[in-house]
């Protein structure tokens, strides 16, 4: 099935998504100029999710990718959520004091976020009542808790993290009069999503990841060239310090079992995640919940089904690991995406075609054919097609989309090839999740004056 050029631009530019930060009397003084977002889906519905939004009562913006397994629930439970407990933990007292007071008389509340949302980034309206009663509770504590001190932007995004699982794993229990959120909230924690969210304020900029999704900053370097920096780690089997974490946390005569052909207990490839109370709850809570839940939770195999060598749970953590960078000049761009993108493409070409699409600079690499034989025909074909990608104007307006189109079309001379894009844009939904995983990716782009100015001031 052959689809034309205007159709493959039709499929991959439906979800993208893009904000410039508005600038004061001319003047920029963020150092985020903006960001381009983009999903593609191999799922039938999508199981990622993204988020973006600018914290009002600090400074700051709040990016993320979550990515979900056994359904969406949980990712888009906590695409909705998470950053109002990331922005809760970092307010100050007085601030919580404000909005606390604010809603015991009924008056209008603080805005807390200013979300940047695309049309189809969906909000469920039916648990909002739900999540914001959770949310209270949690700045309730906080103003119970207060120490007086400022809160540390690493703390809060630990706090925050922990903090929602924790609501996500409660309002499960608890349950709820209404059948329809009462099967909601178990979908939510039954199914599970993986997070990774950069917050960015002036030149610190953070990264808090739990699980598989990845963040890498853009560097040109003084040729420039591009150069990826990772600023994650994948929380997987390939990870041994994380195979060695969770060895720690569990008995020795468990050490055979915990980690089998490369996924937790043999059969979770995260191993840190949100929700998946499977791999947290003990056995009996488990079958509490399931036997008093609706019906359809009850006819769930999934749900029923006990992990094998399950002993000593919790075997999950939704825990983030944080890393903090101070942004440079060179720093130009940082690249959040699930992993649907980096099993195709490694982080150094990543880098290369954001900066080249960026600057709108090719770097001119010597042609490499890597071992294959190239008959004369076939190198003209390349350098003709090198020639026409230099001077065609670029058909994305959007890095995202311009990142999805290599990640999916791209043959094994690193260009992309509009017969593979064809193929693999069109092939059916059951079939596409064979060959690829959804893919989503937010692309920021950092104002290198702005960042140069304030590391002067320093």
């Amino acid at each position: 099935f052959y689809l034309t050029p205007a159709q493959v631009n039709s499929i991959l530019k439906a979800n993208e998504y893009s904000f410039k930060v508005p600038e004061f009397d001319g003047k920029n003084v963020s150092s985020v100029l903006g960001f381009d977002s983009n999903q593609l889906p191999a799922n039938a519905p999508i199981e990622d999710r993204r988020s973006a939004a600018t914290c009002l009562q600090t400074r700051g913006m709040l990016l993320g990718v979550f990515d979900g397994h056994a359904g969406c629930a949980c990712a888009q439970a906590v695409s909705e959520r998470l950053f109002y407990y990331i922005a809760v933990s970092l307010l100050p007292h007085e601030t919580l004091l404000e909005i606390e007071n604010a809603v015991e008389s009924g008056r209008a509340l603080l805005p807390i976020l200013q979300w940047h949302k695309h049309p189809n980034d969906y909000f469920s309206k039916e648990a909002s009542k739900l999540y914001f009663n959770s949310l209270r509770t949690y700045w309730q504590e906080l103003i119970d808790l207060n120490s007086g001190e400022t809160t540390d932007v690493r703390e809060a995004l630990i706090n925050a993290f922990k903090r929602l699982d924790n609501d996500i794993s409660l309002e499960a229990q608890v349950g709820d009069p209404n059948s329809f959120l009462n099967y909601l909230v178990l979908q939510v924690a039954f199914s599970g999503a993986t997070a990774c969210v950069a917050h960015v304020d002036g030149v610190d900029l953070h990264i808090a990841n739990t699980g598989d999704s990845r963040a890498m900053l853009g560097v040109q370097e003084e040729d420039g060239s591009w150069s990826a920096v990772n600023l994650s780690y994948d929380h997987n089997a390939q990870n041994e310090h994380e195979v060695e974490r969770v060895k720690m946390e569990h008995p020795k005569s468990e050490e055979k079992s915990l980690v089998k052909q490369d996924r937790l207990l043999g059969l979770l490839m995260p191993f840190r995640a949100f929700g998946d109370v499977k791999f947290k709850w003990s056995i009996e809570l488990q079958k509490r919940v399931i036997e008093s839940g609706p019906d359809q939770l009850n006819d769930n195999e999934y749900t029923k089904f006990i992990p094998p060598n399950y002993h000593t749970p919790p075997y999950l953590t939704a825990e983030p690991e944080v890393i903090h960078h101070k942004l440079r000049p060179q720093d130009k761009f940082l690249v959040l995406a699930t992993d649907g993108l980096w099993e195709t493409m490694h982080r150094q070409d990543v880098a290369r075609i954001v900066g080249e699409y960026l600057t709108g600079v090719h770097h001119q690499q010597p042609i490499a054919v890597g071992g294959y034989k190239v008959t004369l025909g076939q190198m003209h074909g390349l350098l003709t097609e090198r020639r026409a990608r230099i001077s065609s104007v670029f058909e994305d307006q959007n890095a995202a989309t311009h990142l999805i189109r290599h990640a999916v079309g791209n043959n094994e001379f690193g260009t992309v090839d509009h017969e593979r894009l064809s193929k693999m844009l069109s092939l059916p939904e059951e079939l596409a999740r064979m060959y690829r995983d959804d893919i989503t990716i937010i692309v920021v782009q950092f104002n290198s004056h702005v960042i140069g100015a304030y590391q002067n001031e320093e």
